[in-house]
């Protein structure tokens, strides 16, 4: 059939949907560590793929490789086994952009905040060819928008230790974001901070990636942040871990605090931990 039968005429065509492009794919990518013959199995043979733009998160037993994946993903481990793809090539085989926050921000003490937020101008490609003609310039301003962006464009001009913890992880984030990474990695960001301060950087965060729209890996022990933040959830069992479940998370955006009291977010929160304590069960009868 001929496209003009296929249509009525003047009915216009509707072009195919375009699949998003993978950021991140790991396939069959396993972690052992230690000698031959006295290895200790970190991962089991993991497939997960990530969309560019996609927030995915990471919750688990403790020791169960999530951070082995974070890892895995920002080139600092290879895999015994399997492969990893980051920005289309093998992770390592091509420079990529990426971000990093973990629960400690680790600020130097010697620098303002401004100067902290701009140190990945002055390493990363690049922008570090250009730092000395733009860091009072350009690399200023847009340092300065970024901390508005975090309510701390009054604080560029102070010092770590006159912040307070909550604050210290607002410029963290800052800083991890300052050179536009097309993959940022979390791990556990907030860890270290009281609920209030944590709910108000649940915030701060969804407010930076709706406006950024980086892939986000986010590695985290608290199921209510994963259903805050993520678009995805994977749950991982206990070491050696594998991912034993991946659900969307379509609660609508922007989303409130208030919300997690609803119904159906104490239900998501419910079900991932049932599979959580049940993936722990399962564990301690198989060491038994």
């Amino acid at each position: 059939m001929s496209r003009s039968q296929a249509l009525p005429q003047g009915q216009p065509s509707i072009a195919p949907a375009v699949a998003p492009s993978i950021a991140v794919e790991l396939s069959q990518a396993a972690v052992s560590f230690g000698k031959p013959g006295k290895t200790v199995a970190a991962l089991q043979e993991t497939n997960l793929r990530i969309a560019a733009g996609e927030f995915v998160a990471l919750v688990g037993p403790s020791g169960c490789g999530k951070s082995t994946i974070l890892r895995l993903t920002a080139g600092l481990l290879n895999p015994t086994r399997g492969a990893v793809i980051v920005g289309g090539r093998e992770v390592g085989a091509k420079a990529l952009r990426i971000g990093m926050a973990f629960q400690n921000p680790t600020m130097l003490p010697w620098l303002t905040i401004e100067r902290n937020v701009m140190l990945p101008l002055k390493i990363v490609r690049p922008f570090r060819s250009d730092y000395r003609a733009k860091r009072k310039t350009e690399f200023r301003d847009r340092v300065h928008a970024l901390l508005a962006d975090v309510g701390l464009d009054k604080f560029a001009n102070h010092y770590p230790w006159q912040l307070s913890g909550g604050m210290l992880q607002r410029a963290n984030l800052c800083r991890a974001l300052i050179h536009e990474p097309s993959l940022l990695l979390l791990d556990e960001p907030f860890g270290a901070l009281d609920q209030f301060t944590r709910e108000e950087l649940w915030g701060t965060m969804q407010s930076l990636w709706l406006k950024r729209k980086p892939t986000v890996l986010l590695i985290t022990h608290d199921l209510k942040e994963a259903g805050f933040l993520a678009s995805r959830i994977c749950v991982m069992s206990a070491r050696p871990g594998r991912i034993i479940d991946d659900s969307a998370v379509d609660f609508p955006r922007p989303r409130t605090v208030d919300m997690t009291f609803d119904a159906d977010f104490v239900a998501l929160n419910q079900r991932l931990r049932d599979l959580i304590i049940d993936a722990r069960s399962d564990a301690a009868i198989q060491g038994a």
